[in-house]
């Protein structure tokens, strides 16, 4: 007697380990996204110690590189969400698989597109 899909609890292990590796993706480009962003003021202070006068406040396109990274990141959390969530549901988990245990995982993914726009807008508003 074989299992079909929505019975196998393998198949609901593996939609929640695919949505840990999109957060995962997501979160590391929001974080080289934020080196890329500071990556240009690091080199505004080192041109200042070499000359030791004051230089541009230009950080060039890094910053904007670096948030364009980051909101890709955003975007990826957020449709990595909308697409596990589709699947759990298309699944029809059953207890101890139920709601709350696949929840937690958009959850993470939600605060961390939350903190990603955060972390975007304030470098293009507040640390320019």
């Amino acid at each position: 007697m074989g299992l079909n899909s929505s019975e196998d609890p393998r198949v609901r292990f593996a939609i929640e380990r695919t949505l840990l590796a999109w957060i995962r993706t997501g979160l590391a480009l929001m974080g080289f996204g934020f080196v890329v962003a500071r990556f240009g003021l690091f080199l505004r202070e080192i041109e200042a110690v070499r000359e030791a006068a004051p230089v541009r406040a230009s950080t060039g396109l890094s910053l904007w590189i670096g948030t364009a990274l980051i909101l890709l990141g955003v975007v990826v959390n957020l449709l990595v969400s909308a697409e596990h969530v589709r699947l759990m549901r298309q699944v029809r988990s059953e207890p101890p698989y139920g709601v709350r245990s696949w929840l937690m995982g958009v959850a993470v993914a939600l605060v961390l597109a939350i903190l990603g726009i955060a972390m975007a807008v304030y470098l293009v508003f507040v640390a320019r």
